[in-house]
């Protein structure tokens, strides 16, 4: 894969798992580290143009989640608490640890920015900046749900029908599935995704364990990781460091929430923002304009 000539493959035994991530070459701490996580459906590809942006200026590091990808995709158990967004998290802290890494700039997209946020919360000492990508906190979109959030986000309920119902129905026609999501959110078509990345994606999504793994990902959102939301709200634990907030002009988040606002509850730190003229894909879809706005805020830890 041509985007990342130079970058180096890790497959890292972490938290019972194996995941796979492309890395920089040398070693971490000549350059701040960065680490950048996708979203669903996606895996770490979606980061390649934005990578290129950015390969000379940090340490990258681009896995796949647990689930996702080349990772390993464990069967979801009964309460869904190994794929909670805390366990993800650990995931990619032991990942940290493996590569030598012991503070880093933290920046996720869709699923990836769920990661990040409970990454942040649960071990602030190792988060120097933070970007969330499109999305607004877990528990406040859940507990704003109304018609036109339903009609937007309804595989948010579908995939957490129990198993194995949602996995059928996707598995039937999984591609159409895949190109479905790639496409909508505002990002008006395919047109953003290069064929070669878009063809990776079919690759991973046309395993039925990642179609799982994605649905218990889902399933944990609104379960396992609502109780860890409430439980950090309540004993006041909140990110400690600075967040930035991006979201696509026009996506679902622009159009039903306040994501700054919503943010700043949930950040000790200076949350800032902006609107970006794209769809939910944003880092596809500007992947220039993306690697400038973050060059800009993680250059401000020096």
């Amino acid at each position: 894969m041509h985007w990342f000539d130079g970058f180096e493959v890790r497959h890292v035994d972490v938290n019972g798992v194996r995941i796979f991530a492309r890395v920089s070459p040398g070693l971490p701490g000549i350059r701040p580290a960065l680490l950048l996580l996708h979203g669903f459906p996606q895996t770490h590809v979606m980061w390649q143009r934005v990578a290129r942006q950015l390969e000379r200026d940090f340490y990258l590091v681009m896995p796949d989640l647990r689930g996702y990808g080349d990772s390993s995709k464990p069967p979801g158990l009964p309460d869904h608490g190994n794929y909670s967004k805390r366990v993800m998290a650990q995931d990619m802290v032991a990942l940290m640890d493996a590569l030598g890494v012991s503070e880093f700039d933290l920046c996720g997209h869709d699923r990836g920015a769920r990661v990040a946020h409970r990454l942040a919360t649960d071990f602030p000492a190792r988060v120097k900046q933070l970007c969330v990508i499109d999305i607004a906190p877990t528990l406040d979109m859940y507990g704003a749900t109304n018609f036109e959030f339903a009609k937007a986000y309804y595989h948010w309920f579908h995939l957490i029908q129990p198993a194995p119902l949602p996995e059928d129905m996707i598995n039937g026609n999984a591609m159409a599935y895949l190109h479905a999501k790639l496409g909508g959110w505002g990002a008006g078509g395919l047109g953003h995704i290069e064929a070669a990345a878009l063809a990776e994606y079919e690759r991973c999504f046309g395993n039925p364990a990642t179609v799982h793994s994605v649905c218990e990902d889902y399933r944990a959102s609104a379960s396992i990781d609502l109780a860890h939301d409430r439980a950090s709200r309540a004993s006041g634990d909140k990110i400690r460091c600075d967040l930035l907030v991006l979201w696509g002009e026009r996506g679902v988040v622009h159009r039903l929430f306040e994501p700054v606002a919503l943010w700043q509850t949930q950040c000790a730190g200076q949350v800032t923002g902006q609107a970006m003229p794209a769809g939910h894909f944003i880092p596809e879809e500007l992947p220039q304009q993306t690697a400038q706005v973050l060059r800009g805020f993680f250059a401000r830890a020096g």
